[in-house]
């Protein structure tokens, strides 16, 4: 598909790919998994009408440094989106996370002490359970999965649930092509066997610390984290507003981009 990330950028923990568009007040969007910046592309370009907005591949996924024995934890996350926001040079950046890049980005201000204007937390890893039974029975047995052959079925049917909508073929091959074969698997399973809620848990205490504007924007029929769970985040931080997104799943920037894309630029003005 047509998106390039043309940019680099060495951090200490590896590697990252990026793209910056548009000008105005920076905003970085950070995409969760097992995806990458592409699930951005319907939304990036209305956001960077006004603002400048950058994109990048978290490390170990997309266009990035990807490898086996690699730190991919949130932790690890946190700290890379910390590293970019000041090589860039982006003084107090709205900073967007989706899925896991919401515990990214809340790491980053609440862990790393990255400033920021605005904070968007969309279908986000905040609060503990976030680990979905599916990936609790992966990590369980990560050594006898990684040699199942029905490991990739097991994939592609759990992937097919992140959106309401069945996604067009290359959009689907475009998002997790990343995981084929053997190698795509064993970086599958290195990601999830590094889901810990203990990262979540170490910022919990801290919402509540929270002075920025924040939106949390859901997809109504989220198969991963119920909507529910939305009301719980919102209510944890002070003065957070919810938007839920009618007829969406936790991919919900494929299933209504415009949507999506209405309500943070709507908040970020």
């Amino acid at each position: 598909m047509d998106w390039e990330l043309n940019g680099r950028l060495r951090t200490r923990r590896g590697e990252i790919a990026y793209r910056s568009m548009g000008q105005g007040p920076p905003v970085v969007l950070v995409h969760g998994t097992p995806s990458r910046s592409l699930v951005w592309r319907q939304v990036a370009p209305l956001l960077a009408r006004r603002r400048r907005v950058i994109v990048w591949d978290l490390l170990g996924f997309g266009d990035s440094e990807r490898h086996v024995e690699q730190d991919v934890s949130l932790v690890a996350h946190g700290e890379v989106l910390a590293e970019l926001v000041e090589q860039l040079g982006l003084e107090r950046p709205a900073l967007v996370g989706h899925d896991i890049g919401g515990a990214v980005v809340l790491r980053a201000h609440l862990i790393e002490e990255v400033p920021i204007a605005e904070l968007a937390l969309i279908d986000g890893v905040v609060l503990a359970p976030w680990i979905t039974p599916r990936t609790r029975e992966l990590q369980a047995d990560v050594e006898r999965w990684a040699s199942d052959p029905a490991l990739e079925d097991t994939i592609v049917a759990h992937l097919r649930s992140a959106t309401s909508r069945a996604l067009a073929p290359d959009v689907f091959q475009g998002l997790f092509g990343q995981w084929e074969g053997e190698h795509g698997r064993a970086l599958y399973l290195r990601n999830l066997a590094q889901f810990d809620e203990r990262h979540t848990d170490e910022f919990g205490p801290r919402l509540a610390s929270i002075q920025a504007p924040t939106l949390v924007v859901w997809g109504e029929e989220d198969a991963w984290l119920p909507v529910e769970t939305s009301e719980r985040v919102a209510a944890s931080i002070p003065g957070a507003q919810r938007v839920v997104i009618p007829g969406a799943g936790h991919f919900c920037m494929e299933d209504e981009p415009e949507q999506v894309a209405g309500a943070l630029d709507a908040f970020l003005q």
